[in-house]
């Protein structure tokens, strides 16, 4: 049993940080010697997935199955995004900076999960001490994104050539999982509701079901986009059928919603900071979005998503039985582009009457 100067110290607890005080000690006054929630650590293990603040959310499934094969174990997560983590559910979360990798460099880690092709993130993967490495790695040779075995190879593979991410049948989860040497058996995402934050949604329409309607994409694949008058026409629809539309985005989508608000009266509660626009979103008996970060975050909420696609493979995504995937009625040909080959992105295909009709089949009136 360790000892600094006769006082006991466990530096192998889950709990203890080192620099500060653990929770233990600041809430409740514990120290080591006979501390009752002593948690010694049995595996030591590093996720790396930077990525998109999507990307990482959909990523947390994962969680579920380290803590069940690894109950001992303290899991740290490296990331761009540590805010978008559920901080209560990961021993150590960090953001990608020089201080967190020079500290990951000198330590140990018993199983290293690399879920990013970034070349930054295979060349952290590779210089970091593990005794076991899933994922990616970077080729010594070329200098590339390259699968470190062949659990990898699959998810590698439909990332690096479009023809075999069109054949591709998997959710992104279960490659995810496959990659890191697991069945996936429809874990749930892990995520943080915020709502102990103690927000005043009072202004939000009550009596009706709430059917958000997140009206933006991100301005990378703008071919995923919806025009205002299908916007129009299907909140017309959920109003005269009892549902309440509220209108979600953030800053690229507030003159949109304040048009749409002037012209429907729909609510447009406005704009929030991320944790906030979560909990706006948890106040949703369903919600309605394309593939963008408000999906993820409206599948991690268990909320009944009605999913808009056009550009992607639809098997990509696992709605968890809450829902539906809508896709225009002509066949997109922009598989993966931000800009539409034929000039008028097949998203004006897709009637609001088949929105309108995914959401009354998922969310009762």
């Amino acid at each position: 049993m360790p000892q600094l100067s006769g006082v006991t110290v466990h530096p192998d607890c889950r709990h203890f940080r080192g620099d500060i005080p653990c929770r233990p000690n600041k809430e409740h006054g514990y120290q080591c010697q006979d501390c009752p929630v002593y948690a010694p650590v049995q595996q030591r293990l590093l996720v790396i997935k930077l990525g998109a603040i999507g990307d990482v959310i959909r990523t947390t499934p994962l969680l579920r199955r380290l803590r069940q094969e690894y109950p001992q174990a303290k899991i740290t997560w490296i990331t761009l995004t540590p805010a978008i983590l559920p901080q209560g559910e990961i021993d150590e979360v960090l953001k990608l900076d020089l201080a967190s990798v020079l500290h990951l460099q000198q330590r140990d880690f018993d199983v290293l999960f690399n879920l990013d092709k970034d070349k930054e993130a295979c060349a952290l993967a590779d210089s970091v001490h593990a005794a076991e490495k899933y994922g990616y790695r970077l080729h010594p040779q070329y200098g590339v994104a390259w699968p470190g075995n062949e659990q990898a190879a699959h998810k590698y593979l439909t990332g690096v050539f479009d023809q075999l991410s069109l054949q591709n049948q998997k959710p992104y989860a279960q490659e995810i999982f496959e990659l890191c040497g697991f069945e996936f058996r429809g874990e749930e995402y892990v995520f943080d509701t915020h709502e102990d934050k103690g927000y005043d949604w009072s202004q939000l329409p009550t009596g009706k079901p709430r059917i958000g309607l997140n009206t933006g994409c991100g301005d990378r694949w703008t071919t995923r986009l919806w025009s205002d008058e299908k916007w129009t026409r299907l909140i017309g629809q959920l109003q005269q059928a009892g549902y309440a539309p509220v209108l979600l985005g953030g800053e690229a989508e507030a003159e949109r919603n304040r048009r749409l608000h002037a012209a429907t009266g729909a609510a447009y509660p406005g704009t929030f900071p991320l944790s906030q626009f979560i909990n706006l979103m948890h106040q949703m008996d369903g919600i309605v979005t394309q593939v963008t970060m408000a999906m993820h975050i409206s599948i991690a909420l268990r909320k009944p998503t009605i999913l808009m696609n056009n550009i992607f493979n639809p098997y990509e995504f696992d709605l968890y039985g809450r829902g539906q995937l809508v896709q225009p009625d002509k066949p997109c040909v922009c598989f993966y582009r931000g800009s539409c080959q034929l000039g008028t992105s097949c998203m004006e295909d897709l009637p609001a009457e088949k929105v309108f009709e995914a959401v009354r089949a998922s969310v009762p009136g």
